[in-house]
């Protein structure tokens, strides 16, 4: 059966590809490898171009983490798909917070205001982004605090997940819901059907 490998530890996206019916194994980090350095955002770094930066980094390091388990076992061979999502308010990049505290900032300043969500995918090397706009109705302290202490923002790029409460304060959006969750999904089927899926 044909199947890829997901180098995410991200449910939304196990989700997603079994929403289009990929089958799929994960490809998580080994315990020395640092998955969390390959996110660090490097002095002047645009949103879009650190986007496309981390992804590949990922893929990479799962590309090289399939070899070495292939070399010690008899996993099969399959694509890998990786994709990393970014959330930019103008120029400035809003990764995961670090803390409630943290969140609680972050979450301030997209209140009222357009942010921009970034996701990249790859499968085998090949990329493609999809850039979505999403506005928020402005925010009263105590939903914030609320929305923080529900742990929710914690591990979220932009310190949310559209798939939560916050969908309540999105007035529009632009783009892709899916991508907004984790995974862009027209995106994916694009670079799987050259691969040999077919889709509908």
């Amino acid at each position: 059966m044909r199947f890829l490998y997901l180098a995410s530890q991200s449910p939304r996206r196990r989700q997603l590809l079994d929403q289009i019916g990929v089958q799929h194994q994960l490809l998580l980090p080994d315990a020395h490898e640092d998955a969390e350095a390959l996110e660090a955002e490097r002095p002047g770094e645009s949103p879009h171009h650190y986007v496309r930066r981390v992804t590949l980094a990922k893929w990479e390091a799962a590309r090289d983490r399939l070899q070495r388990r292939q070399a010690q076992g008899d996993l099969l061979d399959a694509p890998i798909l990786c994709a990393d999502t970014t959330v930019a308010l103008g120029s400035q990049i809003l990764g995961k917070p670090t803390d409630a505290a943290d969140a609680a900032r972050i979450l301030r300043l997209l209140s009222g205001q357009t942010h921009r969500v970034l996701t990249a995918v790859v499968v085998d090397g090949q990329m493609l982004v999809s850039d979505s706009a999403v506005t928020w109705r402005e925010l009263t302290d105590d939903e914030i605090l609320r929305y923080v202490a529900s742990g929710e923002p914690m591990g979220k790029a932009g310190a949310y997940a559209i798939q939560s409460q916050a969908a309540a304060w999105m007035s529009r959006m632009e783009g892709s819901y899916s991508a907004v969750m984790g995974l862009p999904l027209f995106e994916t089927a694009e670079l799987l059907r050259p691969l040999g899926w077919s889709f509908g």
